[in-house]
């Protein structure tokens, strides 16, 4: 989980400062790619986790 949470605060961070400062589009971009890529990595290990049954 830490590690989605510092995927996402990196996201935002790269987004907002790629908005503000002019002439940085690609950070905006890397930004969005980072955001997509936390987002993906949460749903599988989501997924993983509630494939996993317990045994008995």
């Amino acid at each position: 989980m830490v590690f989605f949470l510092v995927l996402l605060i990196c996201a935002i961070a790269l987004i907002v400062i790629g908005a503000v400062v002019d002439g940085l589009l690609y950070l905006v971009s890397t930004g969005v790619l980072l955001l997509v890529a936390a987002v993906l990595y949460l749903l599988v290990r989501s997924v993983s986790r509630m494939r996993r049954r317990p045994a008995r």
